[in-house]
């Protein structure tokens, strides 16, 4: 089997980890779990609402009440990736031990790399995957991620353009709110772009996408697999709480000031947060409490991924309740 390494730069660990985006290379490409063969039986390993897929035809500004979607299942998505336009995305696929290995292989990888023995003494916690199959010509539509993201490219080329999460002209305090808690959408403008730091990513290549910090990414001529590895810091948990709870207050029209302008009332709202994940956290082994808490917490439009046409996709959906 493949080593599941990460190649960075020495000057980029030093100068840019983890606050600008970098180029990087790895050696996963050929390895068993990231093939479509493989990505087909992954449909009937992870739960049902951590499948999310729709048209891969779809605006970089895109409009998230108007994203159009595709009758078939997820394995006939991949199975016909080459030629259905689809976009499809299976999250958290650390919960199947085989990939949360092989992500924790490539993220020990750089934690030595930066001199660190281990994933924990290096701040990788939280750690997640996203591992994402893309037909020829689609487009993954501006928005932003909530945790750092070393992003490997493993089939087909894309080209990824990524934005300086510091530049408020790009997006707004209340657009980064919007992106963590409701919609992860963004409007994008042309005008943009001439910020943009942009990758043209072939096999073996990747880049590195520091949290909150905007792009989009359009695929070429051949279907993409791609994989993200992340992980959320302590301090990236709090800020994504902090900003749930804001949201939460000015949803009962109670409007709150942008994180750090009141250090003394934001360590309140992110102890209530930190509370109420405690709480919430032995519910979240079931689908259908899930979608419940989703609903509550981040609002009516929360489950938009589970709007699923086709009649067999809806039928496992009602019948999936499996541990996270």
């Amino acid at each position: 089997m493949t080593a599941a390494m990460i190649q960075i730069a020495d000057t980029a660990l030093t100068q840019d980890f983890p606050l600008r985006p970098f180029r990087i290379r790895h050696t996963l490409v050929d390895h068993p779990l990231l093939t479509l063969q493989r990505i087909v039986s992954l449909v009937q390993e992870v739960p049902q609402d951590r499948i999310e897929y729709n048209s891969g035809k779809v605006a970089v500004s895109q409009d998230p009440k108007a994203v159009p979607v595709i009758d078939l299942d997820p394995a006939e998505v991949v199975r016909s990736i080459e030629t259905c336009d689809a976009w499809l995305l299976f999250k958290r696929v650390e919960s199947v031990p085989a990939y949360r290995r092989l992500l924790e292989d490539a993220l020990l990888s750089v934690a030595k790399a930066r001199g660190y023995a281990s994933l924990k003494d290096a701040g990788f916690t939280d750690i997640q995957g996203f591992l994402f199959v893309s037909s020829p010509n689609a487009t993954t539509p501006f928005h932003l991620d909530t945790e750092d993201n070393l992003f490997v490219h493993i089939h087909g080329e894309k080209d990824f353009h990524i934005y300086n999460n510091e530049d408020r002209s790009i997006v707004s305090d209340a657009g980064i709110e919007a992106g963590i808690v409701k919609h992860r959408n963004l409007v994008h403008e042309p005008r943009f772009d001439a910020k943009a730091t942009s990758y043209h990513l072939l096999p073996g290549d990747g880049c590195f996408v520091p949290y909150l910090w905007p792009h989009w990414i359009r695929t070429s001529n051949s279907y993409s697999i791609s994989l993200a590895i992340t992980w959320k810091t302590r301090a990236v948990r709090d800020r994504n709480g902090l900003h749930l709870v804001n949201s939460w207050l000015r949803g009962f029209g109670l409007p709150q000031p942008a994180p750090g302008r009141q250090p003394a009332f934001d360590a309140v709202k992110i102890a209530f947060h930190r509370t109420a994940m405690a709480v919430a956290a032995p519910l979240r082994g079931s689908a259908t409490l899930r979608r419940v808490l989703r609903r509550i917490v981040l609002g009516k439009d929360a489950n938009y991924f589970l709007r699923q046409p086709a009649k067999s996709t809806q039928a496992r959906n009602q019948t999936s309740d499996q541990p996270a």
